[in-house]
């Protein structure tokens, strides 16, 4: 089954509120009209160039733990470490988690950041930050809702804001699923396009790629329907349209056009129906992948950039709902046997299978492939034998798109507890991913009143670009 919805996805201890402010932007007044057209101004000659054609973001929502993955401490006392060691990876003087051995072997491709801080702790507001790179007013607020103040776009708001549409496809793409809680919280602030206007919402795709019936609406055409057909009708119904100009002024109807013109493109558009088709794909490489759902999303997520996505998000996808957990990151309890029995192995699968396919392609070096998280695990673990929340520091990786491979930025203290050197908040992230893009943090986009807003308030990190 697939559906076509509308997208409805630190301040740490010992920094000041100056830094703060100026990290997430939320300082009294922001940036004033003046001080940005200013600062564009003296920008005016600074545009990067575009490393990154496309982008894929693998979000792991529910916590990615540091300590068995990007940031073991195989010196620390067990109730740190926990059950599992540390392995060598191609990058010197860097180990990963032992439940990696795929990983391992590929980090001369990707760039680790290993002192990532929200300083949040709750799944939607930390979430809120990761996807937009501003700090979610009040911060640790679980089950919060969209809506002022926290109505920043996410990046995949702001990717179809900054790129046309290609071939029928939207440039920005949510898969295979909705970022909410376990509760069934919906949807988390920051994963549509916010203050500028639903027009710019990333394409939420409800979607299980594993089916043997999978297709995307519309990409089999009814018995008797032939292409011509399509497009006789849709030169019929823009005839209709063109006689009721009255009826645009009501922004729900306009709403129901853009969703009407999105139903149509998929039916008419050849390269968005060939996109979808993954009866394409050999067998040996959807085993390579895994035959489940998240696995098969991945794969799907490389075929939307192969056909000109801009940027597929793919939400993690629980495989069990029957496990601890709810089969997910969010690892409250039975730590240890999830992430062992199958949080751990799927990731390691399906990452290095991306990274290798793309690069197998041609693809890997205008791909940006980001593995994120909305924060990490607890150093100690709980009675429950699980792990909890934690903002205060966490890693992600990023790979291929204009990214150095083989580096690790910033470290963690010995506990992975608090930030060492070189803390990154989520604005940072995503200026660099913008930079990648050819975006430079200053780039105006509009809001709903037409106001001038630049897409980012971080820096790019520097250490990271090729």
């Amino acid at each position: 089954m697939f559906r076509i919805l509308r997208g409805s996805q630190s301040l740490c201890d010992g920094y000041s509120r100056r830094e703060w402010m100026r990290l997430g932007g939320i300082g009294l007044g922001g940036l004033t009209l003046p001080g940005l057209l200013q600062h564009r101004e003296s920008h005016a000659a600074y545009n990067p160039p575009t490393r990154a054609k496309s982008v894929i973001v693998l979000f792991n929502s529910g916590g990615l733990p540091q300590h068995e993955t990007f940031d073991p401490k195989p010196d620390a006392p067990a109730e740190i470490r926990g059950a599992f060691g540390a392995i060598p990876t191609r990058t010197p003087g860097l180990q990963v988690g032992e439940l990696m051995p795929k990983i391992a072997q590929l980090t001369d491709r990707m760039a680790v950041i290993r002192s990532m801080v929200t300083g949040d702790n709750a799944h939607s507001t930390s979430g809120y930050q990761m996807l937009t790179g501003v700090p979610h007013a009040p911060l640790n607020r679980e089950n919060a809702s969209p809506g002022k103040p926290n109505d920043w776009p996410s990046l995949g708001g702001l990717v179809s804001a900054l790129r046309p549409s290609l071939d029928g496809l939207p440039s920005s793409i949510a898969l295979p699923r909705r970022m909410a809680n376990n509760n069934g919280q919906d949807p988390w602030p920051g994963t549509d396009a916010g203050f500028m206007g639903r027009r710019f919402d990333p394409w939420l795709l409800e979607c299980d790629p594993s089916d043997p019936e999978f297709t995307v609406p519309g990409g089999k055409l009814a018995d008797g329907l032939t292409q011509l057909h399509v497009e006789d009708r849709r030169s019929l119904l823009d005839q209709f349209n063109h006689r009721a100009d009255q009826l645009q002024r009501n922004a729900s109807v306009n709403e129901f056009n853009r969703y009407r013109q999105q139903a149509i493109d998929l039916v008419a558009g050849g390269a968005a129906r060939k996109a979808f088709d993954l009866s394409q794909e050999s067998d040996r490489v959807r085993d390579r992948y895994g035959r489940n759902k998240y696995g098969q999303s991945v794969l799907l997520a490389r075929r939307l950039v192969e056909a000109g996505v801009s940027l597929v998000q793919v939400q993690w996808a629980s495989l069990d709902k029957d496990k601890p957990n709810g089969g997910g990151w969010d690892t409250h309890e039975k730590h240890n046997e999830s992430i062992k029995g199958w949080l751990i192995p799927v990731m390691d699968q399906v990452y290095s299978t991306l990274l290798l396919d793309l690069e197998e392609r041609g693809l890997l070096s205008e791909t940006l492939v980001c593995l994120v998280t909305e924060f990490g695990h607890t150093p100690k673990f709980n009675a429950r034998a699980g792990r909890d929340h934690w903002g205060r520091v966490f890693s992600i990786a990023l790979a291929g798109g204009g990214i150095r491979g083989g580096v690790v930025y910033g470290s963690s203290d010995k506990h992975a507890a608090e930030p060492l050197d070189n803390a990154v908040p989520p604005c940072d992230y995503l200026a660099t991913v913008f930079h990648l893009m050819g975006y430079s943090a200053d780039t105006i986009v509009h809001d709903i009143e037409n106001r001038p807003l630049p897409i980012s308030r971080g820096k790019v990190i520097e250490a990271l670009v090729s």
